[in-house]
């Protein structure tokens, strides 16, 4: 944690990285709080590029009317290459202060917060995140607003699928998002009652899995769910699928769910997590504290330092997998 001592008058929002149901309601919070304390608030489009671009539009307490509940951004969101180059940096700092904006919220994931923690670093903004991805792989927080939704979303799907496996005593092989966060797969996994999860950091081999198949199998089951976080790209599950059949000879669907976790209206959990947040990224700015993330411990919101949040030592909740395995039978 870090503090300063600048008047703020004007604070700047942006939401960075991939989108997650439940941004809008943190950036209402964010608008809605600062509008009560006379603090003008500027939404910066299209994330970290719109510092480059000087694309800001700002934003009153009307503005915020009925996004609660949408997914999505409504300032958008993206990724920016040239933010990984100091000049680029620098530029964007100098753009923004020509603006007028004192501070900073950054409502996103890792990556998102490696830039922040670099414009505290090297110009000293101060700058509050909120962390919003589908993956909740931040470390220093339980949770991640959108991951709830993007759980439930992928759960429905997977509940229908199962309905289509029992009927043709099939094998399907259900690709969830993620990336290097096992966490979706974990969750879902668990609470779809699949046969077995792959995520990037268990120790599942296509083996493990085929024997699990086969004595469910011999148990009676006729139809298996696998459920597999996609890891570095999409696509992971074909590999899976293939494999099994050249080890067992058993034919595998494959169904990839896709970006549709991203969407939809977020859960009550997220729109409550991202409000709490959104507001609590202000609160602490006006109270002299940046270079930090809101974070929830489980009970209570806490502040986390940048550096932490990043560290990717956030690991996938093995006891579900190992749950998971043991009521599948």
């Amino acid at each position: 944690m870090a503090q300063f001592n600048a008047q703020i008058k004007k604070i700047g929002v942006f939401t960075s990285g991939g989108d997650a149901p439940g941004m809008n309601a943190a950036l209402r919070a964010v608008v809605r709080t600062a509008r009560a304390q006379n603090i003008e608030v500027d939404g910066v489009i299209h994330g970290y590029s719109g510092f480059l671009e000087n694309s800001y539009r700002p934003l009153q307490i009307r503005d915020m009317a009925n996004i609660i509940q949408r997914g999505g951004t409504i300032i958008k969101t993206g990724r920016c290459l040239e933010f990984l180059k100091p000049e680029y940096r620098t530029r964007a700092v100098q753009n923004m202060k020509a603006q007028g904006i004192d501070a900073l919220v950054c409502i996103g994931g890792d990556g998102s917060f490696t830039g922040a923690l670099a414009l505290w670093n090297e110009h000293q903004i101060p700058i509050v995140g909120v962390p919003g991805t589908i993956d909740n792989d931040i470390d220093g927080t339980e949770s991640t607003i959108g991951f709830d939704t993007a759980v439930n979303t992928a759960l429905s799907a997977i509940d229908k699928i199962r309905d289509t496996a029992d009927s043709h005593d099939r094998l399907f092989i259900i690709e969830v998002m993620g990336r290097n966060s096992g966490f979706i797969a974990s969750w879902v996994g668990l609470a779809g009652g699949a046969e077995e999860i792959f995520t990037p950091d268990a120790n599942t081999t296509v083996d493990k899995a085929i024997d699990r198949i086969k004595d469910a199998q011999k148990n009676g089951k006729r139809s298996s769910i696998v459920i597999t976080a996609e890891g570095q790209k999409p696509g992971r599950a074909y590999d899976l699928a293939e494999s099994i059949r050249k080890k067992s000879g058993l034919d595998a669907k494959v169904c990839i769910l896709g970006h549709q976790q991203r969407g939809g209206s977020p859960t009550a959990i997220d729109r409550i997590l991202a409000t709490r947040m959104g507001a609590a990224a202000v609160q602490t700015l006006l109270s002299g504290r940046c270079n930090v993330m809101i974070g929830f411990d489980g009970k209570q919101l806490v502040e986390v330092d940048f550096a932490t949040a990043i560290r990717h030592e956030k690991k996938t909740p093995m006891d579900f997998i190992q749950l998971s395995n043991l009521l599948a039978r």
